[in-house]
């Protein structure tokens, strides 16, 4: 059943209406009649199977059928602080983090970024990179769609850190602790029977420099690594951010 998120205000008792590129979507993309059912979140804590009962230009009216409870979301938070890469693979990052779990992207700038920042562009960038984020949650049927920050500095990244539960700095270099052993001894000390969160801090094409590793530990981030193996930027993300998820019994059974 095709699921969509609307504004929590377009919830009005038992109808919902649709605008927008959505409601274009349920009408000339689907092809949509009445009588038909779909399902609609507010992206926060109201979901419901409804029926469509109109469709006009622009907008869909519908009625809620039955309410669903809220199961499409991972019981801790994950956080994917990504040095920003070239091209397009931001994107892949956000698509595909999303599908898997995911709660928040943090793109940052750092010593060995290679992209040319464009504050100009960078509006842009994000309404798509958000654009993404709602399609691939709605692909996925997460109850919320993850928050995209706009792209920040090294040290903002660092501050950020402060306010997650654990923090893991992936690094190519570390040969002390693997990430598994990190991330469980890290579960093991926090009180996982609350909700936590967690970060994962991947740097872009290049690494991160020695001077950032130490300034990262200082910040109170756990370096580790993924195994012997050398990943690329956004294939690291998503490997970390299912690793968190299978050890946090995420990945069914």
């Amino acid at each position: 059943m095709q699921r969509y998120f609307i504004p929590a205000d377009r919830f009005d008792g038992s109808t919902v209406e649709i605008q927008g590129d959505d409601a274009h979507h349920i009408a000339r993309v689907m092809r949509a009649r009445t009588g038909d059912k779909i399902i609609v979140s507010d992206g926060m804590e109201r979901e419901a199977i409804v029926e469509i009962r109109q469709i006009d230009a622009g907008r869909v009216t519908a009625s809620i059928v039955e309410p669903l409870a809220l199961t499409g979301e991972p019981r801790h938070r994950v956080w994917v602080f990504q040095g920003l890469p070239k091209g397009d693979k931001m994107e892949t990052v956000i698509q595909k983090g999303t599908e898997i779990g995911a709660s928040r992207f943090l793109p940052f700038l750092s010593e060995r970024t290679v992209v040319k920042y464009d504050v100009k562009k960078e509006e842009k960038r994000i309404e798509r990179w958000r654009k993404i984020a709602k399609e691939a949650a709605e692909q996925a049927h997460r109850n919320r769609i993850p928050s995209i920050d706009p792209p920040v500095s090294w040290r903002q990244m660092l501050a950020e850190v402060a306010q997650a539960d654990a923090a893991f700095l992936l690094y190519e270099k570390e040969r002390g602790a693997s990430f598994k052993n990190a991330l469980q001894r890290a579960l093991s000390d926090l009180d996982a029977a609350r909700p936590l969160t967690l970060a994962v801090i991947v740097g872009p094409e290049g690494g991160f420099s020695e001077a950032e590793v130490g300034q990262a530990e200082a910040a109170g981030c756990v370096p580790a690594g993924l195994g012997k193996r050398i990943l690329r930027t956004e294939t690291a993300a998503l490997v970390a951010l299912a690793c968190i998820l299978y050890e946090t019994n995420e990945m069914g059974g």
